[in-house]
This record gives structure tokens, C-alpha cells and sequence, in this order.
């Protein structure tokens, strides 16, 4: 993927995965961003709503805003509107909600006032396994759902998946070069996994098809966090424009 000059030199989202925004501003302060995005979770969203996304725009950031929205469509639809309008980069909803709830999505997001968000959907998170699909009730392995439901959201319009490293270079082969995806569970050599099961580092990740890597403690959890992120950008050089 080829990255305009205007954006990101580098493909990292940087996951600001703290409790309390006081942190996460912190952090974001050591960073640049002109060598990455950040990414606004579940836990520091809930309890810091919707000042620390402007407050990272203000400061330059791209944003990812991953609330991973699953509900009936019309909900789904106006969660994305009111994501848009705090000027996201990019938003995500959860492919289990169905066709309906991804293309309403869509539509939502269309003609935002602050321009368009990138709409990813999640596939199978990267944490499950197998037989924890099993439990749940859905037949396969994790790849084959992911491949299924990516193709599922590649019909309903979204922009592209978040899925695991190892199944990006079987997305793109399935459903195309230009649908995005977006990956969690890359890890740098050397480090701890952490919760996540299917892992790469970040060149390997790169080389299976990934446009985009997120990546939390290795850099949010370093002494130095701007060099653990400079560290990261030279991993990836020689992959960007693949």
C-alpha cells in the first residue's frame, strides 16, 4: 500500500489503551504524529467519552475510534454518524451484525460533515481460537470465518476488516487487493504475545498483506516510547509500498 504524503509515514496505529485520559494524552504527547495513528478502545472511550478523540485531533492525530459497534441496524447507523462527526479516521463495527447493519453503517457515514471515516468490520477476534468458535456455535476454523464474513463485508460496502496477520494474505487473495485490513496481534520480535493467540511481527505481517498494524504495550509500555515507535517504522521500511 502506498501512503500519501500528507499522512503517516508509517502503516503503525498506536492502541492508547488506558483507563483514564490524563494517561492517554500523556502518552500521545510522546509520540508523532507524522509516524502514526493512535487507537481509542472500549475502556478509555467509556470513561473519558468523546473529549479525548477531539483532544487527539486536536493534537494532529489520525484516529481510530474501536467500539466495535454490534446492534440493530439503525443503532448501528447513528453510533456511526455521531463517530464521524468527532472526526475519526477510521470506525469499526462488528461483521456478525449482519448485511443490513454493515450497509446502514455505510450509509451513515457517507457525507460527513468532517469528511468520511474509513469503515472496517471485524471478523473473529484475535483472541479466539478454534475451539472457542466452536463454543459459540460457529462451524470452521477461525480462517474460514474470517474469509466468509470478509466477504460478507466486502457485498455489504465497508472499506475493508480487522482481522488477524495470519489471515490477511487470504483476504486479499479472496476478496482483493483494495479492501483494507487492519490487523491487531503483531507483535515486534522478542516480545510477549499477551492476549492475543494468532500473532506476527510487524514485517511479517506486512508481507502476508496488512495495511495496517496496531500495536499497544510494545510501544505504550517502553521506556521510550517514541523510540519503541521509530523502532517499529524502520521494521516496516521496504514493505510500505507493497
Amino acid at each position: 500500500m502506498a501512503f500519501d504524503v500528507r499522512t503517516p509515514i508509517s502503516p503503525v496505529i498506536v492502541a492508547l489503551d488506558f483507563p483514564e485520559a490524563a494517561d492517554a494524552l500523556a502518552l500521545a504527547g510522546r509520540l508523532d504524529p507524522a509516524l502514526c495513528r493512535v487507537k481509542v478502545g472500549k475502556e478509555l472511550f467509556t470513561r473519558a467519552g468523546p473529549a479525548v478523540v477531539e483532544a487527539l485531533v486536536g493534537r494532529g492525530f489520525q484516529v481510530f475510534l474501536d467500539l466495535k459497534y454490534h446492534d440493530i441496524p439503525n443503532t448501528v447507523a447513528g453510533a456511526c454518524r455521531a463517530a464521524a462527526d468527532l472526526g475519526v479516521w477510521m470506525v469499526n463495527v462488528h461483521a456478525l451484525g449482519g448485511r443490513r447493519m454493515m450497509a446502514a453503517a455505510r450509509e451513515a457515514v457517507e457525507g460527513a460533515s468532517r469528511g468520511r471515516p474509513l469503515l472496517v468490520a471485524v471478523t473473529v477476534l484475535t483472541s479466539m481460537a478454534d475451539e472457542e468458535l466452536a463454543e459459540v456455535g460457529l462451524a470452521g476454523s477461525a480462517a474460514e470465518n474470517v474469509l466468509r464474513l470478509a466477504g460478507l463485508a466486502r457485498d455489504s460496502g465497508v472499506d475493508g476488516v480487522v482481522c488477524s496477520p495470519r489471515e490477511a494474505a487470504l483476504i486479499r487473495d479472496r476478496v482483493g487487493e483494495a479492501f483494507l485490513r487492519v490487523t491487531p496481534g503483531v507483535r515486534p520480535a522478542g516480545t510477549a504475545q499477551g492476549d492475543q493467540r494468532r500473532t506476527l511481527t510487524p514485517a511479517q505481517a506486512l508481507e502476508q498483506g496488512a495495511d495496517f498494524l496496531v500495536v499497544g504495550r510494545p510501544v505504550t509500555a517502553a521506556e521510550d516510547p517514541l523510540a519503541a515507535l521509530l523502532a517499529l517504522v524502520e521494521e516496516t521500511r521496504g514493505h510500505r509500498d507493497g
